[in-house]
C-alpha cells in the first residue's frame, strides 16, 4: 500500500507542481502594476474577448480606457503586455532576435505546416542564414519574373466567375464563395512560382493529396479550444492533438512529397548544368523558390555531411529545404486569399470606392489591342482583348488609387492579427515609451527575483527614463533569460490595435477611406512597419538586432495588385443583403 500511496502522491505533485509554478511567477509579475481590463475567467482570463475582438472592436475600448500600454490576462489569469507605444514597438522589432517567439507560438506554427526548420520558426543565427539565402527569391528583379504566374491564375479565376454569371444571365449576379475560390487561386499560384509544383486547384481538381494534407491542417486551428491553451503551458500535451493520427498522415505526406520536389528539382538542374545544348533561355526557365535554394546548395563547394546540416554558410540543409516548401505554402496562401477576400468585402460595402477605383483601372494604358464587348448579364464592359503584360504590370504597379486602396484594405483587415514576443536579453531590458504609462495605476517596481519590474515615468516617483527616449516618457524594464517562456511573453505586436489606433490614425480609424493615404497622418507614418503607415507585415531595422518582418510582403502585395486589378476591372461585387460577414481569430 505505501508504494502505491508514495506513487500517487508523486504524480499528484507532477500534475500540480506546473501549475503552482506558473501561478508563483504570475503573481510576482511586475506587470501586475499595469493598469487593464477585469479578468473574465480565472482559468483564461481575457483570452476569450481576444478570440472575438474582430467583431467587437475590444482592442479600441480597452485602449480608451486604459492608455496606449496597459495588460490582458492570459492562461491562470497571467498578465500579458499590449501597447501600441510606436517606440516600444520600434525598440522590439529592430531587436528580433533579443525577443524571440515563444516556446509553444514556435511549435504551434511548426505543427500547422512550417516545420521546427523553417524561416518562420527558426531563431537567431540560424533565421539570419535562412533569411540571406532565401533574399533574392523576393528581390524585385525576380518578382517581375513571376508576375506571369500572378496574371493567369487572376485571369482564370475571373473566367470562371464571368461563367458563372452566364448560367444565371436573369439574376442580378451569381452568388460565389468567394474565400473558398481565392484559396484555390493563390494555393495554385504558390505552388508554380514557389515549387514548380501544380495543384490545379482552380480547374477543381480536388485529388491532390498535398492541397488535401494543408486543408486538414489548416481546418484544425479554426476553434477556440481548451485544450490549445494547456497545451502551450504544458509541453508534454502537445503530444495528443486533436485529429491526431490524420494530422501524423498529413505530416508524413507534405514530407514524402517535398522529399520528391527536391529530389525532382535537383535532377532538374543538375541537368541543366550539363546539358551543353540547354539554350541559356531554357536554363532560365526555373524561376521558382526551389529552384534557387537548390542552385544555391549546389553552388557551395562543400559537401554536407547530412541531411540536417547545412553545407556551407550560402546553403540549407535538405532538411532546411523541406521545411521551407511547406512553410510558404502554409504562409503565402491563406494570408493573400483572406486578404484579397476582406478587400474585395470592403470594396462591396463601399460600392463608391469600387466604382472610382475600377474607372481608375480601366483608365490605364495597358497596351492592349482587340475589341472590347459588353455580355448580356454584366452591365460592366469586360476586356477580351490581349494586353502588353510588362506595360500593363508596369501601369498596375503605378496606379495610385489601388495602391490607396489596398493600403487602406490591409490596415483595416490585416491577414496576421498579432503575434507574441518574449524578452530573452541577458540581465533584461528597458523598453522606451513615447507616451507615459497612467501613474494612477503604476508603482515602482525596479527589481525582482526574475531581474525584470516596470519603471514609472513621473520623475518624482524616481523614474528611468528609456534609452533615447523623451524623459517624459518613460520606459519599461522586462524579464530576462528567465522570463524565456509562456510566463513572461510580450504581446509585441497587436497589429489591428496599431493599424485601426485613433490616437495615430482620427477618430474614423475603424472607417474604410482610401483616401486617407493621400495625406497620411504624420503620428500614422511613424508606424515602424514594412509597409509604411501600417504594421501589417511587421518591420524592423533588419540590422544586427534581426529581422522578422515578412520576407514575402512585396511578393503579396504585387500578388494582391494583379488579382485585385484584374477582376475589378472587369466584375462588380456586392454584399448579399440576409448574409451575416463575421471574422474569427485562428
Amino acid at each position: 500500500m505505501a508504494p502505491l500511496l508514495l506513487l500517487a502522491l508523486l504524480l499528484l505533485v507532477f500534475l500540480i507542481a506546473p501549475f503552482l509554478r506558473i501561478l508563483l511567477r504570475q503573481l510576482r509579475s511586475p506587470l501586475h502594476h499595469l493598469p487593464g481590463p477585469p479578468s473574465r475567467s480565472l482559468l483564461t482570463g481575457n483570452l476569450a474577448d481576444l478570440h472575438d475582438q474582430e467583431n467587437t472592436n475590444i482592442l479600441a475600448h480597452w485602449e480608451r480606457a486604459y492608455g496606449p500600454t496597459y495588460v490582458y490576462r492570459g492562461f491562470l489569469s497571467g498578465p500579458r503586455l499590449i501597447t501600441t507605444d510606436l517606440a516600444a514597438l520600434a525598440h522590439v522589432l529592430s531587436r528580433a532576435y533579443e525577443y524571440p517567439k515563444p516556446d509553444f507560438v514556435r511549435e504551434s506554427l511548426a505543427s500547422m505546416g512550417a516545420g521546427h526548420d523553417g524561416v518562420l520558426t527558426v531563431e537567431g543565427e540560424v533565421h539570419r542564414r535562412q533569411r540571406r539565402i532565401l533574399a533574392p527569391a523576393f528581390s524585385k528583379g525576380h518578382l517581375k519574373s513571376l508576375t506571369p504566374i500572378f496574371r493567369d491564375k487572376a485571369e482564370k479565376l475571373r473566367e470562371l466567375w464571368l461563367a458563372q454569371a452566364d448560367l444565371e444571365p436573369d439574376a442580378p449576379g451569381p452568388r460565389i464563395d468567394v474565400l473558398a475560390s481565392l484559396g484555390r487561386a493563390t494555393l495554385d499560384v504558390i505552388g508554380e512560382a514557389g515549387f514548380g509544383y501544380h495543384f490545379d486547384s482552380l480547374s477543381n481538381r480536388d485529388d491532390d493529396e498535398l492541397a488535401a494534407a494543408f486543408a486538414l491542417i489548416f481546418s484544425t486551428s479554426r476553434k477556440f479550444r481548451m485544450f490549445t491553451i494547456l497545451q502551450a503551458w504544458f509541453p508534454v500535451l502537445r503530444h495528443f492533438r486533436h485529429n491526431g493520427a490524420a494530422m501524423t498522415q498529413a505530416h508524413d505526406t507534405m514530407h514524402r512529397i517535398g522529399m520528391s520536389l527536391i529530389d525532382e528539382k535537383r535532377a532538374e538542374i543538375l541537368a541543366e548544368s550539363t546539358n551543353a545544348s540547354v539554350s541559356s533561355t531554357s536554363r532560365g526557365h526555373s524561376r521558382d523558390l526551389l529552384s534557387l535554394l537548390i542552385r544555391s546548395n549546389l553552388a557551395s563547394t562543400t559537401t554536407p555531411t547530412s541531411k540536417s546540416q547545412p553545407s556551407g554558410p550560402s546553403s540549407m540543409s535538405t532538411t532546411e529545404v523541406r521545411s521551407q516548401i511547406s512553410t510558404f505554402i502554409a504562409a503565402g496562401h491563406e494570408t493573400s486569399s483572406s486578404a484579397l477576400t476582406w478587400c474585395l468585402y470592403a470594396l462591396a460595402c463601399a460600392p463608391e470606392v469600387q466604382a472610382k477605383l475600377r474607372d481608375a483601372l480601366r483608365g490605364l494604358d495597358f497596351g492592349t489591342s482587340g475589341p472590347s464587348v459588353v455580355t448580356s448579364n454584366v452591365e460592366d464592359t469586360v476586356n477580351t482583348h490581349h494586353d502588353d503584360p510588362d506595360r500593363s504590370i508596369t501601369a498596375i504597379e503605378e496606379c495610385t488609387y489601388l495602391d490607396h486602396v489596398i493600403r487602406e484594405s490591409l490596415r483595416l483587415h490585416a491577414p496576421v492579427t498579432s503575434t507574441m514576443r518574449v524578452c530573452a536579453k541577458k540581465g533584461g531590458d528597458v523598453i522606451p515609451l513615447s507616451v507615459p504609462l497612467r501613474a494612477s495605476s503604476c508603482s515602482a517596481s525596479a527589481s525582482s527575483s526574475f531581474g525584470s519590474g516596470i519603471v514609472c515615468p513621473e520623475k518624482e516617483r524616481g523614474a528611468r527614463t528609456g534609452v533615447g527616449q523623451d524623459k517624459e516618457g518613460g520606459g519599461m524594464q522586462t524579464g530576462g533569460e528567465k522570463e524565456n517562456g509562456p510566463e513572461g511573453e510580450w504581446e509585441a505586436g497587436e497589429m489591428n490595435a496599431v493599424n485601426r489606433c485613433e490616437r495615430l490614425w482620427g477618430e474614423d480609424a475603424g472607417v474604410f477611406r482610401p483616401d486617407r493615404w493621400i495625406a497620411p497622418p504624420a503620428a500614422a507614418r511613424a508606424i515602424p512597419g514594412l509597409l509604411s503607415g501600417t504594421l501589417t507585415f511587421l518591420g524592423g531595422g533588419g540590422g544586427v538586432g534581426g529581422d522578422r518582418g515578412c520576407i514575402g510582403w512585396r511578393f503579396a502585395l504585387l500578388e494582391i495588385k494583379i488579382f485585385l486589378a484584374t477582376l475589378i476591372r472587369d466584375l462588380e461585387f456586392s454584399v448579399e443583403e440576409t448574409m451575416v460577414i463575421e471574422k474569427r481569430i485562428k
